[in-house]
């Protein structure tokens, strides 16, 4: 098998599992949960830093302070759609949550023309406008909007975009961004555990010990797709990537037996059409790009 597609396989398979882990620490909030997850997450990604002596990064940002605007951004964005998450698994929303990783790479889409300035063609509006229909369908279905759903698709598509123009790598990015939550989150850490509030207080070493693989289990998938992306053409990336939302999604449904009747599946129905269409439409157009230019009559290349 490629290396590329096994990276890929294996980070999108990790974040589609995430409810089981999350659902496994029910009996911590979701707040002391992304305090936990932004700590360990630090404390694993320096390590891997020391480990490789890639600390060079950090003498360039000094040089340059006002990169570390975007990346605080960055880090705000991440932690909202951590929290968000962690919530809605927590309260027995998973399907909305895949419903919200469908959406993802149509908001990102869009996030590309209305700041980016990208032009879309005819089969990825049709995309756009699938997905619309779906979402319209699910919001008149339950009688209001699918919020987390749209909160983690904005979320996420916003942190990718910020990602998107970043220069730094996944490693360097989310030690950055998990430095910059620091003075944030080891204060509010500390005051709940020595309260006697936070989970680390109440004297069970199997539930610490999920807490602290909390940060390897944030930081891993993002390392294999990264590494998955330099090795795999965008398009190829862009149809691994609806593993997760569907691992997620039938753990939502089989495993956690949240309601998912007909009517709820037209809406993703139409989401998973315009999905389909404007992937498809990405994949035909990542082969033309790589078809070699046919030469011109009587001219000869060496």
């Amino acid at each position: 098998m490629n290396a590329g597609i096994a990276y890929a396989t294996l980070a999108f398979v990790m974040w589609g599992l995430f409810p089981l882990y999350f659902r496994h620490i029910a009996a911590v909030p979701p707040l002391e949960v992304v305090l936990h997850r932004s700590a360990w997450s630090l404390l694993f990604v320096m390590g891997l830093l020391a480990a490789l002596r890639r600390f060079g990064w950090l003498r360039e940002l000094a040089a340059q302070p006002r990169r570390l605007g975007s990346f605080a951004l960055s880090a705000l964005l991440l932690a909202v759609n951590w929290l968000l998450y962690v919530y809605a698994v927590q309260s027995g929303q998973v399907v909305e949550a895949s419903l919200g990783y469908f959406i993802n790479p149509i908001v990102s889409v869009l996030l590309g023309v209305l700041v980016l300035h990208e032009r879309l063609n005819k089969a990825q509006w049709c995309a756009v406008a699938l997905a619309a229909v779906g979402v319209l369908w699910l919001t008149l279905l339950a009688g209001r909007l699918p919020w987390i759903a749209l909160m983690l698709a904005v979320s996420f598509g916003l942190y990718g975009l910020m990602r998107k123009t970043a220069s730094l790598g996944a490693l360097e990015g989310l030690a950055l961004e998990t430095l910059l939550l620091a003075p944030l989150v080891l204060p509010a850490l500390a005051w709940w555990s020595f309260s006697g509030r936070g989970a680390m207080a109440q004297g069970d070493p199997a539930l610490a010990a999920w807490l602290i693989i909390g940060g390897p289990l944030t930081a891993l998938p993002l390392l294999l797709f990264a590494a998955s992306a330099r090795r795999l053409p965008l398009a190829t990336v862009g149809l691994l990537q609806y593993l997760s939302p569907t691992i997620q999604l039938a753990l939502g449904v089989w495993v956690f037996h949240e309601p998912f009747d007909r009517t709820r599946l037209v809406g993703f129905g139409f989401i998973w059409a315009g999905l389909a269409l404007y992937s498809a439409d990405g994949w035909r157009r990542s082969r033309q790009s790589q078809q070699p230019v046919p030469q011109a009559a009587g001219v000869r290349i060496r």
